[in-house]
């Protein structure tokens, strides 16, 4: 639950977010709902050649996917607390692979508590086959000034 002194972030706002950061918008990830009702926050990558595993096999590199993982759950849990987060730790299983596909994000907030957040990723593609699963641990602490 976020508390009632926090403001929740919008899916506008949480692109915004997106937006600003040079490594985000390379990823290409698109806000497709933020719902802090639900805790869940769900995000689209398209394919690009540079996420390729090898050249020309269309397969999603492992790392590529690590990351779209670590920043939907982070900004899952940031909706819940009003701001961007650090990553403490995230770990990920891979399924089966991502061929030919946009990856589709879906993020629920598990704990957005005073010191740690922590949110379980599940990554699909464009036909809702479940491809991977992730976990991350995100500091909810104040940054001091």
């Amino acid at each position: 639950m976020s508390k009632p002194d926090v403001k929740t972030l919008t899916a506008p706002e949480i692109q915004q977010m997106l937006d600003v950061s040079p490594f985000n918008l390379f990823l290409g990830l698109e806000v497709i709902k933020a719902d802090p009702a639900t805790q869940e926050v769900t995000m689209r990558s398209p394919m690009r050649p540079e996420f390729e595993r090898r050249p020309g096999s269309k397969q999603w590199h492992g790392g590529v996917i690590a990351s779209v993982i670590d920043t939907v759950g982070d900004f899952a849990v940031g909706m819940m607390v009003g701001r961007g987060l650090p990553t403490v730790n995230f770990r990920v299983d891979y399924l089966k692979p991502a061929v030919d596909t946009a990856l589709v994000a879906v993020s629920r907030v598990r704990r957005a508590g005073k010191s740690v957040g922590v949110a379980d990723v599940d990554v699909f593609d464009e036909k809702g086959a479940l491809l991977a699963i992730g976990r991350g641990t995100y500091s909810t602490l104040e940054a001091k000034q």
